[in-house]
């Protein structure tokens, strides 16, 4: 039996989505990108995956964010977007902003991490196999690495857009005086950083207390945010205890001693105020990292199309008032 043909809604943009410039470019993204980190690996029946990523560009969301080790196991995420774009989206690939990583440990041995041109370049090399692409849309420095010289790492990145591997370079999780380094870097040769890419939630504030996102707003970077919901901390589920099939049970990268009753106050102040604005914490969580001022877009993972749907009415969430703002400040 010959499988049907993907053909995409009409009005995937009509939807709903709206899209924000990144930084001083011609890229528009949408609010919501679809991060591909967890539940796209071949743990997950494909068939999953293909729904929830098909669901996804016919609601608007265009942009899909991978790394070269993103499963389980490591790789098996960009096996499984290149079978669907091979299967459903190769049609629609100028539609698409697909972005992949490098910089966390990839295979063994001295060249299967961290910033060196060797692993960058060969790593870019197999994940574009993996998903059947001749290019990414984005290309990121995943970590900082602290002994490769700088201008390795980033004459790497410049190298790989001059030779059509990758349209524009992004950079994620450096800290502020290395992004310094990076943002003249690569303006002067003409490949400027398009993104930086870090955690952003109600808890986690990190980028905007160090000044990261001040310096992004200064330089015109756009501004990607990953984990949203706090590994689901935000998502309302933790409030009565620790149901046995969450990532705090299984412990994984949600550790349950981080659970705490001090915590456990913070997140019922939050559902509250969420209650008052009438609607789920995690959709009012994932709100909040779309109205700061630096965000172009939130990254958000999802393990079904209901949660998806869900999680893009973000985008339609009411503006934060004075008083929600107060009392979400002096909760975290």
């Amino acid at each position: 039996m010959i499988p049907p043909i993907y053909s995409p809604s009409p009005e995937r943009y009509d939807s709903g989505m709206k899209y924000d410039r990144c930084g001083h470019s011609g890229v528009l993204l949408p609010k919501v990108s679809l991060g591909l980190w967890q539940n796209f690996g071949d743990t997950v029946p494909y068939s999953r995956s293909e729904e929830i990523v098909l669901h996804a560009f016919d609601n608007g969301i265009v942009s899909f964010d991978l790394a070269n080790n993103y499963g389980p196991p490591y790789g098996t995420a960009e096996k499984t977007f290149g079978r669907i774009m091979k299967e459903s989206l190769s049609p629609y690939r100028d539609e698409l902003f697909i972005t992949s990583k490098a910089g966390y440990d990839m295979w063994p041995g001295p060249y299967g991490n961290w910033g060196s041109r060797k692993y960058l370049m060969a790593s870019l090399d197999q994940s574009l196999r993996r998903m059947n692409l001749e290019y990414v849309d984005l290309f990121y420095s995943h970590r900082y690495d602290p002994e490769t010289p700088l201008e390795e790492t980033l004459q790497a990145l410049v190298d790989i857009v001059r030779q059509g591997k990758a349209l524009y370079i992004g950079i994620s999780r450096w800290p502020i005086e290395a992004m310094r380094t990076a943002e003249r870097y690569l303006r002067e040769r003409d490949v400027p950083c398009l993104v930086f890419q870090d955690r952003l939630n109600i808890f986690d504030r990190k980028v905007e207390k160090d000044g990261l996102s001040d310096f992004l707003l200064e330089n015109g970077i756009g501004f990607v945010a990953f984990s949203p919901l706090a590994q689901g901390l935000l998502t309302g589920r933790y409030l009565n205890g620790i149901p046995e099939d969450s990532r705090a049970a299984r412990g994984s990268h949600l550790k349950a001693d981080t659970i705490t009753p001090e915590i456990l106050e913070k997140l019922r102040i939050l559902s509250g105020v969420a209650e008052l604005r009438g609607e789920p914490m995690a959709r009012m969580a994932i709100a909040w990292v779309l109205s700061r001022p630096a965000v172009t877009s939130a990254i958000v993972g999802c393990s079904s199309v209901t949660q998806l749907d869900e999680t893009m009415k973000a985008v339609d969430s009411p503006p934060f008032t004075p008083e929600e703002l107060r009392i979400i400040d002096s909760v975290c």
